[in-house]
């Protein structure tokens, strides 16, 4: 069937009406049509040129592709001898270029709803998706995320910061909430880069273990300091793949948890003294301010007084450090920052179908998110040279100073 030829002086007039250039109906889909048919026929006479059983033409076959500017039906020129696999769109393709796969993703990066998805692409290109195709386009992302997960990382990380962030995830009918682990860390260049996700129904010590020891069988030898959140048992954890990093506790995480404790009449009073502990600006001077907050406090509120009292040696570690490197590692909001990107991307979702539909979506953001980590973080060279101090011999082989 002869197809009828790209009428040029017809498209400008209604390009002039205001007739779009892509989308349904749109004015370049009967070219997009003519160019890849006459692409498709010189690949066929091609190959029968170079063929040397006698072959020839057998007509065609019609199919409907999707692409950006709009659908069409597309004939297939075959050969009699059923040979010829067209390379320009491939026997079993409907979708003309990749374009459409990335605009998806790219959306679904977004923490864009599958039904806005759906409206955005049948708007924009005037072509209907179904959510088992978006689920196709968006499952892509899983084998490229296991990868991601099993790659080779590097022998040292100078900053590791280790969090978690909970989501409902449909399991045997009910959801449940699981955890999701995040490692995110400065590599020697200064640079963030998130290390792992790790899913497990619940955030406790014992699993920690097992991500740590999945770090290590990844090639990371040795972290320089840890910043953790209050969980019991986190630093005996990190200690038993980690013997010699230092762990720095979230005084964040801490602050809060202290303010648990304290009456809502007595919490701006106590919030002023306890600024005066972890505000100060030398490890004296933060430990008479903590002999001051005792002395005020001790009798009211002694389980907060206990609980930084056991934990000073891990909440004060980053005394010993200028400001440029105690801002970095004093709480743990650069993950947190991380999680809050998690958090957008999933706002309006209340629970997931399975593990791989939280992931996979996670791992779009972090594609999207690391898009910005392209530059060392503040301070970075003078952080090092404290570093390279602090922790003598360790930086030696990984750094040139």
């Amino acid at each position: 069937m002869t197809n009828p030829t790209f009428d040029m002086q017809a498209a400008i007039q209604a390009l002039r009406d205001g007739k779009g250039l892509s989308g349904k109906d749109g004015i370049l889909t009967p070219l997009i049509k003519q160019l890849t048919e006459a692409a498709m026929q010189a690949e066929l006479e091609q190959h029968l040129e170079q063929g040397e059983a006698p072959n020839r033409k057998n007509g065609s076959s019609a199919k409907t592709m999707k692409s950006t500017s709009g659908n069409f039906e597309l004939n297939t020129p075959r050969d009699r001898a059923g040979s010829f696999e067209p390379q320009i769109v491939k026997k079993h393709q409907t979708q003309l270029t990749d374009e459409l796969e990335r605009k998806i993703i790219g959306l679904f990066a977004l923490g864009t709803s599958y039904q806005d998805i759906r409206a955005h692409i049948e708007e924009m290109y005037g072509i209907c998706v179904s959510n088992g195709t978006l689920n196709a386009v968006t499952d892509k992302l899983l084998p490229e995320l296991q990868t991601w997960r099993e790659r080779e990382l590097d022998p040292i990380y100078p900053i590791v910061w280790l969090d978690a962030i909970h989501y409902k995830i449909k399991e045997n009918g009910r959801y449940i909430s699981k955890a999701i682990y995040t490692i995110l860390a400065v590599n020697v260049e200064g640079k963030k880069e998130l290390l792992g996700l790790y899913l497990s129904e619940h955030e406790g010590a014992h699993h920690w273990l097992s991500v740590l020891t999945d770090l290590h069988n990844r090639g990371v030898k040795d972290i320089l300091i840890a910043c953790v959140d209050g969980l019991k048992g986190f630093p005996e954890a990190i200690e038993s793949i980690y013997p010699k990093t230092e762990i720095q506790h979230c005084i964040i995480h801490q602050v809060r948890n202290s303010l648990k404790y304290v009456a809502s009449k007595n919490q701006k009073a106590f919030m002023a003294d306890l600024k005066c502990v972890y505000k100060a600006t030398t490890l004296n001077a933060a430990e008479s301010a903590l002999d001051e907050l005792e002395a005020k406090w001790g009798e009211k509120y002694p389980v907060v007084i206990n609980s930084w009292r056991n934990k000073w040696p891990t909440l004060s570690a980053y005394f010993k450090y200028p400001d440029y490197v105690r801002t970095a590692i004093y709480t743990t909001n650069a993950v947190e920052a991380v999680h809050r990107q998690f958090r957008k991307l999933t706002k309006t979702k209340g629970g997931f179908a399975n593990e791989n539909s939280l992931l996979k979506l996670l791992y779009a953001g972090i594609l999207r998110a690391s898009e910005r980590w392209t530059h060392p973080v503040q301070n970075w060279n003078l952080t090092l040279s404290q570093l390279s101090i602090h922790f003598e011999g360790r930086l030696d082989a990984h750094i040139d100073l």
